[in-house]
């Protein structure tokens, strides 16, 4: 039985978006938590000064960040494997090493691995349409977070509305 469901995705892909429709076409209860989340979280030193964005969306993370990130994935494996059925909204900002870390906490669970992507166009629109983003962000994110990813299913936000593509997430939950 599926008791993780991993969306990465870069920014402003339609992963919360999707999440929400997730959690409407799942039977049972499915919690949603994202890097948002962690973000809002932490405190705005750490932030400001240990997840910087430049001018053109890059984002950097420095070694408080990541102390307090590995507690919160360690967590959020402690929860589902506590019973809860998690929904994680992701960016991996690392590809492949992000996705290990991940891999490593959730070792013995059943996880779905699904790639959320989005022309990096058509998630710059959205960024600015969201007004709540770094401009550049989502045109930078949108093919890096998946470089060296491997997924159990792919969607595509730009081509497909997003209960459709959790429709068919949902089809692949066990």
């Amino acid at each position: 039985m599926t008791q993780v469901i991993v969306l990465n995705g870069g920014s402003s892909s339609g992963k919360s978006g999707l999440a929400r429709c997730l959690q409407s076409v799942l039977p049972d209860s499915w919690l949603t938590l994202g890097v948002d989340t962690l973000i809002e979280a932490m405190p705005l030193a750490v932030r400001v000064s240990d997840v910087p964005i430049s001018a053109d969306g890059e984002v950097g993370t420095g070694p408080e960040f990541r102390r307090l990130e590995t507690a919160w994935i360690e967590g959020v494996a402690a929860m589902a494997r506590s019973g809860a059925r998690i929904i994680v909204d992701e960016v991996f900002l690392g590809g492949a090493e992000s996705q290990r870390r991940w891999r490593e906490a959730l070792r013995g669970l059943d996880v779905l691995w699904v790639g959320v992507r989005c022309d990096g166009t058509v998630a710059a629109g959205r960024e600015i349409a969201r007004g709540d983003r770094v401009p550049g962000m989502a045109a930078r994110q949108a093919d890096l977070v998946h470089q060296g990813v491997t997924y159990d299913l792919e969607v595509d936000t730009a081509r497909t509305e997003s209960l459709e593509c959790a429709r068919v997430i949902a089809a692949h939950v066990r």
